[in-house]
C-alpha cells in the first residue's frame, strides 16, 4: 500500500517512483516494495479484510493499506482513458497482464481483470486488445464484451497506440524498445523505465 501510495503521490508532483523507490532502497534499512496496478490472488486481496471484520477498532492501518490497494485499479482506469483522448490516439489499448502476479494463469481476485472491464464499459468506442500470455480463452467476466479481445503479444504491441502493462510477465519483460516507439505507455510495473 506504501508502494501504491508513492506512485500516486509521484505522479501528482511529477517524480519518477522507481527512481524514488531504487534511491530509498540504497539504505540497508529500508526495503520499499514495488507500486503496481493494485493487488490480487487468492490471500493478500482478501484475508486483511477478515482481520478488519474481526477487530475494526484495532485494525485501522490494515483498513487502510487494503483502501489504499482497492483504489488503485480506478487510478489506472483514469490514466488510461485520459491516454485514449490524446491526439494521435488511433482507437486500440494494449492491455497486458491479467493475471494476477507474474508468468502464472492464475486470475483470482485480479486487478487487471476489474481495470480491463471498468475500460470496456466506460470507453464503448475503444478496442481493447488483451495480452495475457498464459491463458487460451478469455475469463467469463471478460468474455462477450464487444470492445474486448484476446490476442497475442506481437498483435497487441502492433496494432494499439496505448500499451498499459498490468502484469510484469518475463515475455513482457523481453519486449524491445523498438515495438514501443510512438506508443503512450503506461508501465504501472516499471518494466520499461
Amino acid at each position: 500500500a506504501f508502494a501504491n501510495e508513492l506512485s500516486v503521490i509521484s505522479d501528482k508532483v511529477g517524480i519518477d517512483v522507481w527512481e524514488l523507490i531504487e534511491l530509498a532502497n540504497h539504505h540497508p534499512r529500508v526495503n520499499i516494495l514495488q507500486p503496481g496496478p493494485g493487488v490480487g490472488g487468492h490471500c493478500i486481496a482478501v484475508d486483511p479484510w477478515f482481520i478488519v471484520a474481526a477487530a475494526p477498532e484495532e485494525s485501522k492501518l490494515i483498513r487502510q493499506a487494503r483502501e489504499t490497494n482497492d483504489a488503485k485499479p480506478s487510478w489506472v482506469v483514469d490514466k488510461v482513458i485520459t491516454s485514449t483522448q490524446t491526439p494521435g490516439f488511433n482507437g486500440k489499448v494494449a492491455v497486458l497482464g491479467l493475471a494476477f502476479k507474474a508468468n502464472i494463469d492464475d486470475l483470482r481476485e485480479s486487478p487487471s481483470i476489474a481495470i480491463a472491464r471498468s475500460l470496456a464499459e466506460k470507453a464503448p468506442g475503444v478496442e481493447f486488445l488483451l495480452v495475457e500470455p498464459h491463458i487460451e480463452s478469455l475469463p467469463a467476466t471478460l468474455a462477450g464484451i464487444n470492445n474486448v479481445k484476446l490476442v497475442n503479444t506481437d498483435a497487441g504491441l502492433a496494432e494499439a497506440s496505448t500499451i498499459v502493462v498490468l502484469v510484469d510477465h518475463d515475455q513482457f519483460k523481453a519486449v524491445p524498445a523498438t515495438a514501443l516507439a510512438g506508443k503512450d505507455v503506461i508501465d504501472t510495473r516499471g518494466l520499461w523505465r
